[in-house]
């Protein structure tokens, strides 16, 4: 049976300024990050769409109805003003429904709801992804440290893995390539909730992987990227890489007994 997932935010646009002497001249760029998960998902059972987040500010549904189409919804580096201040709100000072209390009830009916990190998401770069205190975080299985919550690590590490025997863990045997950042959070102190992969005491033994419930949803929070640059090279190369998003999506839209 097909599962759709739903994947926002991967994008960003990039301008640069570049000089030549007496001369300069400015170029603009336009980047996916999500392009290793969009090629390990072909041919599976889950159809994904692709919500790049310049488009998720007035794309993303304002109605519930909008979201039941979908198994799950992955949010990766995307902030939470995108979807606070779609220009409705930011440039008219109409109001709107707070599409993050829609996450939130969507989750809580059955919903499939993973955060992916990355500079802007959890709290993000210099504190801006904002996802603290929010209704969203109330869904997560962890929450939100109040300032800039990165975990580089440029020395890259291995993670510990603490549950082989779970589904999620399913086929993805022996040490795992290379990773070089997280975002730091708290894991919530529930007995549903269970920290499958971390990073090695020595380098904090922060949390990797953990998966929770919400109501009668499933929620996950992958602390580290879904490619470059936390993601080595390697770790997008590596045959696990399609396992881990696979057995993750899986154990998300599965039915709960």
């Amino acid at each position: 049976m097909t599962k759709k997932v739903l994947l926002v935010g991967e994008s960003w646009i990039s301008a640069a300024t570049h000089y030549k002497g007496f001369d300069q001249f400015g170029s603009v760029t336009f980047h996916l990050g999500a392009e290793p998960l969009v090629e390990a998902l072909k041919g599976s059972e889950f159809e994904l769409t692709y919500m790049p987040a310049h488009q998720a500010v007035e794309q993303f549904p304002y109605e519930l109805e909008g979201l039941d189409g979908y198994d799950a919804i992955m949010l990766s580096d995307i902030g939470a003003n995108s979807f606070l201040l779609p220009p409705e709100v930011w440039l008219h000072s109409r109001t709107v429904p707070n599409r993050l209390k829609l996450i939130k009830a969507w989750t809580e009916q059955g919903g499939g709801l993973l955060m992916v990190g990355g500079y802007l998401s959890f709290q993000g770069i210099d504190g801006k992804a904002r996802w603290r205190r929010t209704a969203v975080e109330d869904a997560l299985p962890v929450t939100c440290l109040p300032y800039d919550d990165r975990v580089e690590v440029p020395e890259g590490f291995v993670p510990d893995v603490l549950r082989p025997d779970h589904p999620v863990m399913q086929g993805l045997q022996g040490d795992w390539p290379l990773l070089l950042g997280v975002n730091e959070v708290v894991v919530r102190a529930r007995a549903d909730v269970e920290v499958l992969a971390r990073l090695p005491e020595d380098q904090g033994g922060h949390p990797l992987l953990v998966l929770g419930t919400f109501g009668a949803g499933r929620t996950a929070a992958w602390t580290s990227d879904i490619a470059p640059h936390w993601l080595s090279p390697a770790f997008c190369a590596w045959d696990g890489y399609g396992r881990l998003w696979k057995n993750l999506l899986g154990w998300l839209t599965a039915e709960r007994r």
